[in-house]
């Protein structure tokens, strides 16, 4: 027995081409019996029945069922006593059988894109018994491609950017177009590319979709940006394939293909002579059709009568030029500059130097207008000296201040008294002598730092300022005396001509060839002097005892008086007391004990006072005297 397939492929013939039915053969033997549609060798079954592999067409749209194919078995007789089974994918659903004459008929309309295929069962059981009359086999239902799917763009707008001025077939972008239909089966898939707008300045390769530039020169100042639309054909382009399209969005980058250039040949400005160094003069402005760092400008000045007067920069937010003075304008010296100004790209392309030079120049002119400006004095500062023993209303210099002004306005001289708080010094009103008003001392203060201001007499708002520095000259005014305050003693045992003590002097003058002190014993005190004073020319001196010994008990304090002269004229000198007291020592000479006198005159009290002070206490404890009898010298001690 053997159960035949006969598959059904939309009309006879074509079923016929696709399926070729298999002939002859019992069970069990195996031969090449024909090809199906894909030319797959068919072979004989071991089974009763034979079959490959059904083809369906898909989106079927008749009314009736679509007829798939047919199941006989060489068991059925015609009877009625056998039925046909079918299992699988889509059985009883998508798929139904007829239990008696073995047709098969697709109940729905099917897409091959959604699924491809379906794997079936089918079996002969005898009706009455449900006993199989053929072993179940598989088979394949294959769903048949038509073109029923149009190219799809894997984007739609696509966007892009090509430089401009670009060349002929610079590559754009490249677009993609996919066809859902069996690209293995027919034509159906095979997309072919073409330009429906964007002509004559983009193409685009039919096979692969990239676009190219097909226009040369084309300027992104003239036109940025540009609509493509591409077509995406099925069957090889041919008529009756389907189409898709897509959009394409190109525009021009800029690059640098255009100079600047300057949007006056001539620029004048105006400022007053007080702007400040450093302030703007003016802007000056140069325009570039291109755009972003292409469009960056840098001026720089190439040529000017005032050299060094002006700069100028450039502002990177606008890309102007900012003209900046960087020195003091003065109207009365100088009142019109020249500049001539240059303008170029920052960042050149040498590719488009063949156009011409990338610069451009323009003259600025800068007029400079008067401003009533406040008096100036000749000096920016002024130093004075005087004598500290000049007498008062001495003029001890002069300042001298003009207005800078065409009109030359009078100026009046005055002292800031904020600067000169003691009133030492005045100015004449007139013609600016500055002169005392009090006597200087140069040891107090050996300068003044005073301010003296000039107003503009027809505007009184208009002053100016002038230090003066008055140095105060050294007079030889003071004497000079001992450095510090000496505590001298002598031992009693002391030798002849023993040195007992070294004395210095200090003066505050300040001579210029620096202090000479001259060291001597006064005139009164020579004849009986118990000590001498040796002058060592080096601005000190020597106190020397003139005999052996010396006796606390008999005198215990010793005044010597020093005189120190200086050098200078007129020459100054001053005596100077130095007290010695008579003290017990040892035989290397170090003291041992001084007397009460000594001690006490050490304390700055004399022995007169002290035996006034100890007479006062014993007449104070006496019970004889009352105290209004008390002498008068127990009243105060002097």
């Amino acid at each position: 027995m053997a159960l035949w397939a006969v598959a059904h492929l939309g009309s006879p013939v074509h079923g016929l081409r696709a399926l070729r039915r298999t002939t002859g053969g019992r069970r069990g033997s195996a031969g090449l019996t024909g090809q199906d549609a894909n030319g797959v060798p068919l072979r004989r079954s071991k089974r009763g029945w034979m079959w490959n592999q059904f083809f369906l067409l898909e989106e079927y749209t008749g009314t009736d069922m679509q007829y798939v194919g047919k199941l006989h078995s060489d068991s059925d007789r015609g009877d009625g006593s056998v039925k046909y089974v079918l299992t699988g994918e889509g059985a009883g659903s998508l798929f139904k059988i007829d239990e008696n004459s073995g047709d098969i008929h697709a109940t729905k309309r099917l897409d091959r894109e959604e699924k491809a295929y379906y794997i079936l069962h089918a079996k002969a059981v005898n009706r009455v018994t449900n006993v199989a009359l053929e072993g179940q086999s598989e088979f394949v239902i294959k769903i048949h491609d038509i073109n029923d799917n149009e190219p799809r763009f894997t984007r739609d707008p696509y966007v892009a950017r090509v430089p401009e001025m670009s060349d002929i077939g610079t590559s754009v972008i490249q677009v993609t177009a996919t066809d859902a239909d069996d690209s293995t089966y027919g034509n159906s898939a095979r997309v072919v590319y073409s330009i429906l707008e964007g002509q004559p300045y983009f193409s685009v390769d039919p096979e692969t979709g990239l676009i190219k530039t097909a226009l040369p020169g084309m300027d992104r100042e003239v036109k940025e940006n540009y609509q493509v639309v591409i077509q995406a054909k099925d069957m090889a382009g041919q008529n009756g394939g389907l189409s898709g399209t897509a959009t394409v969005n190109i525009a021009l980058s800029d690059v640098n293909d255009n100079p600047p250039r300057f949007t006056k040949t001539l620029y004048d400005f105006r400022v007053p002579e007080s702007i400040e160094l450093g302030s703007a003069v003016g802007l000056i402005r140069a325009v570039d059709a291109d755009i972003g760092e292409n469009a960056e400008m840098d001026y720089r000045i190439i040529g000017s009568d005032g050299p060094g007067m002006f700069d100028v920069t450039t502002n990177r937010s606008t890309q102007e030029g900012v003209v900046v003075l960087r020195k003091p304008l003065d109207f009365e010296k100088k009142r019109q500059y020249s500049l001539r100004i240059q303008v170029e790209n920052a960042h050149a392309n040498s590719r488009f130097f063949s156009a011409g030079p990338f610069r451009d120049e323009a003259t600025v002119k800068v007029t400079v207008e008067d401003v009533d400006e406040p008096p100036v004095f000749e000096r920016a500062s002024y130093v004075m000296e005087v004598k500290e023993d000049t007498a008062r209303n001495t003029a001890i210099g002069s300042v001298s201040a003009s207005d800078p002004d065409d009109k030359n306005s009078l100026v009046r001289y005055s002292i800031d008294r904020r600067t000169d708080m003691d009133r030492m010094f005045n100015v004449h009103a007139g013609n600016g002598s500055v002169f005392l008003l009090r006597e200087l001392d140069r040891e107090e203060n050996a300068w003044h730092n005073i301010s003296v201001i000039a107003t503009e007499f027809n505007n009184p708002r208009q002053i100016s300022r002038a230090p003066v520095y008055v140095r105060v000259l050294d007079v030889n005014d003071n004497a000079p005396a001992f450095a510090t305050g000496y505590e001298t003693f002598v031992c009693e045992n002391a030798k002849a001509n023993q040195r007992i003590q070294t004395v210095s002097a200090t003066d505050p003058d300040t001579p210029l060839g620096g202090h000479r002190f001259f060291f001597s014993l006064a005139q009164e005190a020579a004849g009986k002097a118990n000590f001498s004073v040796r002058d060592n020319k080096d601005n000190t001196a020597w106190i020397l005892t003139r005999r052996n010994s010396y006796n606390s008990l008999q005198k215990s304090v010793y005044h010597v008086p020093v005189v120190i002269s200086d050098g200078e004229y007129p020459m100054q000198s001053s005596t100077n007391t130095l007290t010695v007291r008579v003290c017990t020592c040892d035989r290397e000479g170090n003291m041992k004990l001084c007397n009460a006198e000594a001690l006490t005159a050490r304390a700055g009290l004399s022995t007169g006072a002290l035996v006034a002070i100890l007479l006062c206490v014993v007449i104070l404890l006496s019970d004889f005297l009352h105290l209004d009898e008390r002498p008068k010298y127990c009243r105060r001690v002097p």
